[in-house]
């Protein structure tokens, strides 16, 4: 399953959200569905086959990837990561996945 804020999952469910970085230790594996939802327990909202990982420094993000990520600069995309996970870290690395929605 692949959890996501509310905001994050109309942003996916738009197309405008084609990636996302996790600092979680289960990794989500290539050529693998997972169902898209808000709360663990809950029922899937829409499904997405991921397509490619990498690792990074949370830091070294690009405009571009800031954008695939759904956001239109590094100050959104950094406002989000601090709501989600409580602090910002650019030396963190953490994996990012690309993905399509189906």
């Amino acid at each position: 399953m692949a959890i996501f804020k509310k905001k994050h999952i109309d942003l996916v469910l738009e197309g405008r959200k084609t990636q996302t970085r996790r600092s979680h230790k289960s990794e989500w594996k290539v050529g693998k569905t997972y169902s898209v939802r808000a709360r663990r327990f809950e029922k899937g909202i829409a499904k997405i086959l991921i397509l490619r990982k990498f690792r990074e420094r949370l830091g070294d993000i690009s405009l571009q990837d800031i954008r695939k990520e759904g956001f239109s600069n590094i100050w959104e995309f950094k406002a989000a990561w601090e709501e989600i996970y409580g602090s910002w870290d650019p030396e963190q690395l953490v994996t990012a996945y690309q993905f399509i929605l189906i």
